[in-house]
């Protein structure tokens, strides 16, 4: 192992460190939000065992004085009450940039699962969480869709965000010598031209920003990954080429939930409903919006759990508004499982 070999390493070990001791004050955040150790900062069992476990070569005091200044911190992080916005995936996530175009002052706080996201908003544990709900060159999200149809949660919230992929690999890396590159499988799609033209191997991988983590910590020879800006940042990747998706109006849009419902006035509202069985049902919802003159900006529909279709609407106007309070008046005798998802302002990121 040469000197180059042996800084490497050295800065990957000092990156994995930091990391780390992000990863240990999210779940300091969420276990105090689950209540199940009411002191959860000065849990002080993690490095009773430090000497068991070193190799001889630090001093046990050091572990006890990093362990003090570790649980210090975690206090602190504990009083300044931070709220809380759950995403699905990895850090560097585009709903992670998402949440950030939304409010740049919570704490994202990565999830596996979109079920976790909603089940875990519900319980209180996060204060709000966000979701992809439709993309403009891929369709709805059917998973979350369904997941809506079954929450109680509000929508307080939404982010129309220009999805920009980038091709990421470690610094210093000499991009003649790529080969594979590995991510989520809908973002290979999207830049299945750039991969082609560059003579680039796709390899699916179950998230953009977990393509991102895996090529920083593993390094495997000749291969980069696609991510989004954001992850290059937090992995310490360099970007080799930016925007190299093959449409440049790549449009996901996003909702923000939470337990509550928005009291301020919004500029736009979703509702959810089934129809009866009947020629023109449908014709006739939408005709309610039409001669009043309100604009819809989305219509979808899934099967429900009835084996019916539910019908997602999102329309501009605050349900306050006198045409649009008018409007959900009619719609609801003409519908069945009527729910007004919520109100609320939607925001833009590039």
């Amino acid at each position: 192992m040469n000197l180059e070999e042996i800084h490497k390493l050295l800065r990957k070990i000092d990156y994995r460190l930091i990391k780390l001791l992000d990863e240990r004050m999210e779940l300091l955040l969420k276990l105090t939000r689950l209540q199940q150790e009411n002191q959860a900062a000065s849990d002080v069992n993690g490095f009773q065992d430090a000497e068991k476990y070193s190799q001889g070569l630090i001093r046990p005091e050091f572990y006890r004085r990093l362990y003090r200044e570790i649980l210090t911190e975690s206090k602190k992080l504990l009083d300044r009450d931070f709220k809380l916005i759950a995403f699905q995936g990895e850090h560097g996530a585009y709903s992670e940039v998402a949440a950030r175009v939304w409010d740049e002052s919570l704490i994202p706080i990565p999830c596996t699962e979109f079920t976790e996201i909603f089940e875990e908003v519900e319980a209180g544990v996060f204060d709000y969480g966000i979701v992809p709900v439709e993309n403009n060159t891929g369709g709805q999200v059917n998973q979350v869709n369904q997941l809506v149809l079954g929450t109680s949660l509000h929508v307080i919230g939404a982010v129309e965000l220009h999805i920009h992929h980038c091709l990421l690999a470690p610094k210093g890396t000499d991009y003649r010598e790529l080969h594979s590159v590995y991510s989520h499988t809908q973002a290979l799609e999207q830049c299945r031209q750039f991969l082609a033209r560059n003579k680039l191997q796709p390899v699916p991988y179950y998230d953009t920003a977990g393509a991102a983590r895996m090529i920083a910590e593993n390094t495997p020879p000749s291969a980069a990954a696609i991510a989004s800006k954001l992850a290059a940042e937090l992995y310490n990747l360099e970007i080799i080429k930016e925007n190299i998706e093959d449409f440049p109006h790549n449009i996901t849009r996003f909702l923000i939930f939470a337990r509550q419902p928005r009291n301020e006035p919004g500029e736009k509202c979703s509702i959810v409903f089934s129809t009866e069985h009947k020629a023109g049902t449908l014709f006739r919802v939408l005709e309610v919006f039409a001669r009043r003159g309100i604009n819809l900006t989305r219509i979808e529909s899934m099967p429900n759990l009835r084996g019916s279709f539910a019908f997602f609407l999102d329309f501009e106007g605050d349900q306050n508004d006198r045409p649009v309070k008018e409007a959900l008046q009619e719609v609801q005798k003409l519908t069945t499982d009527f729910r007004m998802l919520g109100c609320y302002n939607e925001k833009r990121g590039q």
